[in-house]
């Protein structure tokens, strides 16, 4: 890893978030928030977008005092190194898992909508081995990556949801809490760890160009994700209503597949698949990445990306575990979303103060002005 032979600058840190957290209003993410928020859906991701404005200042706060260090280094420093060592090491566990169930579940979208004669083994190992592919090119690589398809995969996203106004039900958006103010509440809070990709993109700081890119991209991102998923919400919303919105795994292609441009253009969902497919191998190809690298920090691998085509096909092996896409959401993805959130709010707070403890906050000015 160095700096000067890699550098991230702000429009490719931006262009990688918008891809790696928006394309998952396209997944079975969605279905999670139907279910427990009802007509309230679309509140979630907006409640969870002002929430995560906490963990996420004080996370810039501690980056940008520690420039030449990532998360993983940062970790070491404050906690001391086995306690530091091992909250990397849960870090890389829950990532792990994460990839492992979300991989399989766009794997059951690819087998259940479009591929459905393919075993899903053969368009898993298809998928493992674009991304790790992918992945191994470098973080440089992949950030420039999303920079280009960044444009292609939103403006194909704006068509489809402007596509769903005609037939939009505004009133379906009633009752607009819901289940209620507490249960929103506090379902979005446990929901907040959606945004979650924020603190393990604390794994590259090292690799921006100046730790504004990461400060002013975050803020940027996070404000254009916000407002992204709550609209996509919302759409889904007055498509299909909360009811019949709870019970589809993926509503985003479900909308798809039900468009069309007068009787002329039908099956449009052959049209926005591609970009679909490349917006999600640009998402597991950097988380990929991301545990290579806190794989090599941890346990002091230099030549890191030589361990991608393993832990490719570790993942695709615990992906394979899960027999049904019921269970992939239900059971294993919506736990460790709310296993991770309160740990998303917290940890940086919990840096934060670690760093004020001892005392590094008072060198801050010093620095600024030199």
């Amino acid at each position: 890893m160095n700096k000067s032979t890699s550098t991230v600058g702000i429009r490719e840190y931006v262009a990688t978030m918008l891809l790696i957290i928006g394309v998952k209003l396209s997944d079975s993410t969605p279905a999670l928030y139907f279910d427990s928020l009802k007509s309230a859906a679309w509140m979630g991701p907006l409640i969870g977008g002002i929430i995560t404005t906490i963990p996420l200042f004080f996370l810039i706060k501690v980056l940008s005092l520690y420039e030449s260090k990532n998360l993983h280094e940062l970790n070491i420093l404050l906690f001391g190194k086995y306690i530091g060592f091992l909250f990397s090491f849960i870090f890389w566990v829950y990532g792990s898992l994460v990839i492992s169930v979300d991989t399989r579940s766009y794997v059951d979208i690819i087998a259940t909508l479009y591929f459905v004669k393919t075993p899903t083994i053969v368009i898993f190992i298809a998928l493992m081995v674009a991304c790790a592919y992918t992945a191994k090119k470098g973080i440089q690589n992949l950030t420039s990556l999303s920079w280009i398809v960044l444009s292609y995969v939103k403006i194909t996203l704006l068509l489809a949801l402007l596509l769903t106004l005609k037939d939009a039900n505004t009133f379906a958006i009633f009752p607009l809490w819901g289940p209620g103010i507490k249960k929103v509440v506090t379902e979005s809070a446990l929901k907040t760890s959606v945004y979650g990709d924020f603190l393990y993109m604390g794994l590259i700081f090292p690799f921006f160009t100046s730790k504004k890119v990461f400060s002013k991209g975050s803020w940027i991102a996070l404000a254009f994700l916000t407002v992204e998923m709550t609209i996509a919400f919302v759409l889904y919303l007055f498509m299909f209503d909360y009811g019949p919105a709870s019970l589809l795994t993926y509503p985003f292609h479900e909308v798809i597949r039900y468009i069309s441009i007068g009787d002329f253009l039908t099956s449009l969902d052959t049209f926005f698949f591609p970009f679909w497919l490349v917006a999600s191998l640009m998402r597991f190809s950097i988380y990929l990445y991301l545990s290579a690298l806190l794989l090599g920090n941890l346990f002091k691998i230099k030549q890191f990306e030589y361990t991608i085509p393993i832990l490719a096909s570790v993942f695709l092996i615990l992906g394979m575990i899960p027999e049904t896409p019921s269970f992939t959401i239900f059971k294993l993805r919506d736990p460790l979303y709310e296993l991770f959130s309160p740990v998303f709010i917290v940890f940086p707070l919990l840096l934060w103060g670690m760093a004020k403890l001892k005392g590094d906050f008072k060198n801050e000015p010093k620095k600024n002005n030199a």
